[in-house]
């Protein structure tokens, strides 16, 4: 569990904002209760008003969660995952996590039968969604409660022909090594600190080489290439937020905007005006698969 600098345990990866909200678990909607019933998914929306926080829960239901205009970031034992406009992020049944929503975020979530989901879509592990506009519509009209059985049975059975993984890099590995585990939380709590490797190793009066096969034994990054992906995913929850690139690049500790922007390519695969124009247009695309209506 890390803490911030204010002393305040947290279930999520970034220092608590001022006014979060915190719950003990996400609860599911009336018709997804244990109880049986007829429909594989329910979908619901909710708009938290204030920074929100769950604490570590699991469901019984695989659950399937995605965010508009904000960012939700859960922690799953030692890996944190960072979804934003256009991607998701499906939960087995079971899995213990945590979970942060930024105020007045569209939190949308999508409870699975497990009995009844196909094998092959019952991701075992955590796993990012691409939240595609067709997959986005069908999850949307599969939360309207006047749906007959076939009109429910028909989108549910498109919703797995469609359900993809993202081909984004959207979680994040904490070490989970006593050695390194201090120098992962300082940067969670600041993830401008500039230290130099040589700079931690004095702090923890251990060598270099030890943090240097410490990274790369726990999470197959060098400790470099490490704090980079833990800023990239930070500068996600900023830009959500409206920042522009160039006071996110400060905000991280980048000397100049341009040095940011290659970082975030590196880890992403794409700029960061890129990403947020393609998950703007993933949004403004979302249509109901029924009457053609654009949502809004």
């Amino acid at each position: 569990m890390v803490r911030s600098s204010r002393g305040e345990a947290s279930p999520g990866m970034w220092r608590r904002e001022a006014g979060t909200v915190v719950r003990r678990a996400l609860e599911l909607p009336e018709r997804a209760a244990d109880s049986p019933d007829p429909f594989v998914i329910i979908a619901g929306l909710r708009v938290p008003r204030v920074p929100t926080e769950w604490a570590p829960h699991s469901h019984p239901r695989h659950e399937l969660v995605w965010v508009r205009g904000g960012t939700l970031t859960s922690r799953v034992e030692d890996r944190v995952f960072t979804v934003s406009q256009g991607h998701g992020l499906w939960m087995p049944a079971g899995v213990v996590h945590g979970g942060r929503a930024t105020a007045g975020a569209e939190f949308h979530d999508a409870f699975f039968a497990p009995e009844r989901t196909p094998f092959a879509f019952a991701f075992a592990e955590p796993t990012a969604i691409a939240m595609t506009p067709l997959l986005e519509s069908l999850l949307t009209h599969l939360s309207r409660t006047d749906l007959d059985a076939a009109a429910r049975a028909r989108a549910e059975s498109v919703v797995f022909d469609v359900i993809q993984p993202s081909q984004h890099r959207l979680a994040l590995q904490l070490p989970g090594d006593a050695r390194i585990d201090a120098i992962a939380e300082a940067l969670l709590d600041d993830p401008a600190d500039c230290r130099s490797l040589e700079e931690w190793a004095r702090w923890l009066g251990i060598s270099d080489r030890t943090i240097t096969r410490a990274f790369r034994l726990a999470t197959g990054l060098s400790f470099a290439q490490w704090r980079q992906v833990l800023r990239v995913h930070r500068a996600l929850t900023l830009l959500s937020e409206g920042l522009d690139v160039a006071t996110v690049s400060e905000m991280l500790g980048y000397a100049q905007p341009s040095s940011f922007i290659a970082a975030f390519r590196r880890v992403m695969g794409t700029t960061p005006g890129a990403f947020f124009d393609a998950a703007d247009g993933t949004a403004q695309g979302v249509r109901n698969p029924v009457s053609g209506v654009q949502n809004t």
